[in-house]
């Protein structure tokens, strides 16, 4: 068996997200990483945009891991929002920085991260219930009435032999 191709990192070049390496949205939310890179969510992109016209823009903020332009099956035109990734953090806020607001094919776009943390919730009870909702975790009304909480005496019986 031959051994698998592994290419080499080149010296340098970031990989991958240090905790140092922080990204914050136009919103003010946090960026986070995908799985292979990070990811950024490009709107309002015209409906005759195909993805040479994305690859020029784009390009020359980083190298295009991925470029995704998703068409309408029925018309064969762009749905209006592209997703593009870049290996490294420095080239996605590149992106970001000088994309976001700028005109592609006379319409003009916004360019942010794809992905965000969102906020942490507020934690107010220490126990489990307490942060899931409480309550007795069945999720039904209590019953009155029959012994024990059995079935509500009012509905119909079987015949008894």
């Amino acid at each position: 068996m031959s051994a698998m191709e592994v290419d080499t990192p080149v010296e340098g070049a970031e990989t991958k997200a240090t905790p140092t390496q922080t990204a914050k949205t136009t919103s003010g939310a946090l960026a986070v990483r995908s799985i292979e890179g990070w990811i950024l969510a490009i709107t309002n992109v015209h409906e005759e945009a195909t993805e040479e016209d994305l690859q020029d823009k784009f390009g020359e903020y980083g190298e295009i891991q991925n470029l995704h332009l998703n068409l309408d099956r029925r018309t064969g035109y762009v749905k209006g929002y592209a997703l593009i990734e870049y290996a490294t953090l420095s080239a996605a806020k590149d992106a970001i920085e000088k994309a976001n607001g700028t005109n592609l094919l006379d319409q003009k776009i916004e360019v942010d991260f794809a992905f965000v943390r969102p906020p942490a919730r507020e934690v107010v009870g220490n126990s489990k219930s307490d942060r899931l909702g409480g309550g007795s975790g069945s999720g039904r009304k209590e019953r009155t009435g029959a012994a024990g909480g059995g079935r509500d005496r009012s509905r119909s019986r079987s015949p008894e032999a």
